[in-house]
């Protein structure tokens, strides 16, 4: 049997009886070409008849535009794999752009690349970027912003109008150390969901002693530990934390997949959760309410994130004017055994 042949935009213009280039103005939307309406319906009709769609390189060439966004991810391939939060917002980024027939280009940075991701937009692979978990020290998106690049992030930049869309974590995280203070702990550590370069461990912290000045504790650097997104780095920062005399009964770990590790170093150091060490989360992911015990945490809308985030970039790409450049989801604080143990 002989390999089925790919229909291609040749075909489509034998079948109208126009131009190759007629057909790649008409399926392409190009903007400002004078094609009439009859001609443009046969055009529709032939590529409906023939099942043919456009290939990519075929649309870049016609309009500029690649109908692609990327999403930057600033974490490394291991933190990637690790992070079971993220899956449910690329899903959420996926599904809002597949209404638009945009696609996603998922793009890991190392943290410290500082060049990661310029070629994207420079060589024309992605029409607009959308960055997750943005650092401080980001000078390469800065720099594309200026530069008129459509950028939409999923966190925050200080002291920049780069728009956003985020959750509420000072709030998030206020909630979560409230109720460990709530529970009768007054020596709570911190863990932080990533190294404080990341914007997002900053905002964690922040709601973290936020909820100590609030009760009127002291607050005391030395149960502040940073994680890294893996279980291993929440494993080694809580091991850390029970060296110290007298330790802390209770910990606010600002990721649930770093709290995972950190239940694993109380373990092993034949310690109970919550009678020795209380402990809360931060995501909600899907194994917080299977894990042993299951896992008090903060619950935040995923999908709604990333749903709301490619929505609103494509939307700038499109060139529509956003009602507001700063969106903030709320979270809920989700009480189960490895803080109460009921």
């Amino acid at each position: 049997m002989s390999p089925t042949k790919r229909i291609t935009s040749v075909d489509v213009a034998k079948l109208a009886g126009v131009s190759r280039t007629t057909v790649s103005f008409v399926l392409n939307n190009v903007q400002g070409m004078s094609i009439s309406p009859p001609t443009r319906e046969r055009v529709l009709n032939a590529a409906r008849t023939l099942n043919y769609h456009p290939d990519m390189a075929g649309r870049k060439l016609a309009s500029g535009k690649s109908d692609t966004i990327g999403l930057v991810i600033r974490q490394s391939p291991e933190q990637v794999f690790a992070d079971a939060f993220l899956i449910q917002v690329v899903l959420g980024v996926e599904g809002a752009l597949a209404q638009q027939n945009f696609h996603v280009l998922l793009k890991p940075v190392e943290p410290d690349d500082h060049t990661g991701y310029t070629r994207l937009i420079h060589e024309n692979y992605v029409d607009g970027i959308l960055v997750s978990g943005p650092r401080e020290d980001d000078i390469e998106l800065l720099h594309l912003h200026r530069q008129g690049v459509p950028i939409m992030l999923m966190g925050q930049l200080p002291d920049s109008d780069i728009p956003f869309v985020d959750i509420n974590a000072i709030a998030g995280s206020a909630s979560a150390v409230h109720h460990l203070i709530d529970q009768g702990h007054r020596r709570i550590a911190m863990i932080t969901n990533a190294p404080l370069t990341y914007t997002s461990a900053q905002q964690r912290r922040d709601g973290y002693h936020q909820a100590l000045r609030e009760a009127g504790l002291k607050i005391d650097e030395t149960f502040l530990r940073e994680g890294n997104y893996t279980p291993a780095s929440g494993f080694d920062a809580m091991s850390e934390l029970l060296k110290l005399a007298p330790r802390p009964t209770a910990v606010f770990v600002a990721s649930d997949v770093v709290a995972m590790g950190a239940i694993q170093a109380i373990k092993r150091a034949s310690l109970r959760v919550p009678e020795d060490v209380a402990v809360v989360g931060f995501d909600d992911i899907p194994l917080a309410g299977y894990y042993d015990p299951p896992l008090t945490t903060i619950r935040l809308p995923a999908y709604g994130l990333g749903w709301a985030a490619g929505d609103r970039l494509v939307r700038m790409i499109l060139g529509e004017s956003l009602e507001q450049n700063q969106l903030l989801l709320e979270s809920e604080l989700v009480v189960r055994q490895s803080s109460t143990g009921l």
